[in-house]
């Protein structure tokens, strides 16, 4: 196993609890790579090909419901929140024609949101109950159940595909941005994300919305209530590599959070967060033969849904591995 994010860490899990011996080999240890930035919120978004991404989502969905019963072990809650009206959004039933409708069909007490229950500023949007995962500790609880199944973790950089394979029957590849250079894929490539973590003024819900006045389409607003603080975003910005925390860019966050959330506006800042997205332009889950002939399952390119994703995606390398190394 290539790879210790939460796709790496879930995929090896699945492998070690169905009975496969799993090592994990991987550059950054799990706390030093994007998915302990991310902001948790189980919901697919910038993650292609729709129809495998709503399947996968779901199954996330329901193993991290389950894990929400012990959050303080899991980082898992269920939040009740609200995705706000785009721009995209049809009559009726407010329901954007984004390919997402199996999602929106399927997650337990999803609603139109009612006058009341939407902040000031937003016209309409849908209401649910859903998985909001603080990733540090999640990925923590990760790394002790893959222990716990038998599974180990090796911290070393990886230089190619044949050396992982090298005294395995499989190579299962959760590179994320890695692939670009390990495969190499250069489909592979950043979306850079840009958070503020603020001191908490009383926002106890999720919010959403896509941002039409941003001065970059793929800037959006959201507020995640987490434990260490609010999670206030974000960018989207395809093809960026700095990791380094824009000032301008922090302030026009906290200004677009703002615009629902006033109190916001006075919240002391705890932190600034800035990760690379493994975007694609459809995710790569699939296996193949290395040249030595080593079963090699690729799962990469998840963009911005790894949590969402995880759990889904993490029973296809199972099946995939099962297929590939079945006697013939």
């Amino acid at each position: 196993m290539v790879g210790a994010g939460v796709i790496g860490l879930t995929s090896a899990i699945v492998l070690a609890e169905a009975g496969y011996g799993v090592r994990v080999v991987a550059r950054d240890s799990a706390g030093a790579t994007t998915s302990a930035i991310a902001g948790g919120l189980c919901w697919p978004y910038r993650i292609r090909p729709y129809d495998d991404a709503v399947r996968w989502s779901l199954r996330s969905l329901e193993v991290l419901t389950a894990l929400a019963g012990r959050p303080a072990e899991t980082g898992a809650r269920l939040v009740t929140g609200t995705v706000a009206d785009g721009p995209g959004a049809a009559g009726g039933d407010g329901l954007p024609d984004d390919g997402l409708g199996a999602w929106y069909a399927a997650v337990p007490g999803l609603r139109r949101a009612r006058a009341g229950e939407l902040p000031p500023g937003c016209t309409g949007g849908r209401r649910a109950r859903t998985p909001l995962v603080e990733m540090p500790v999640h990925l923590r609880y990760l790394e002790r159940r893959l222990a716990a199944a038998g599974g180990t973790v090796v911290a070393r950089p990886v230089a190619s595909l044949a050396e992982a394979a090298v005294g395995v029957r499989a190579v299962v590849n959760c590179s994320g941005l890695g692939a670009r250079e390990l495969v190499p894929d250069p489909a592979v490539h950043p979306v850079q994300g840009q958070l503020v973590i603020v001191e908490n003024p009383g926002v106890e819900e999720w919010f959403t919305a896509a941002d039409e006045g941003a001065a970059d389409a793929a800037d959006s607003t959201y507020l995640l209530p987490q434990p260490f603080g609010l999670v206030l975003g974000g960018t989207a910005r395809a093809g960026a590599w700095s990791r380094v925390p824009d000032p301008a860019v922090a302030e026009a966050i906290v200004a677009r959070c703002a615009r629902f959330f006033p109190r916001v506006a006075r919240a002391r800042v705890l932190a600034h967060r800035v990760g690379l997205r493994p975007a694609r332009p459809v995710v790569r889950l699939a296996a193949e033969r290395l040249p030595d002939g080593t079963v090699c399952v690729h799962n990469y390119g998840h963009g911005g849904a790894g949590v969402t994703v995880s759990w889904g995606c993490a029973d296809e390398v199972l099946r995939l591995v099962r297929d590939r190394l079945a006697p013939s």
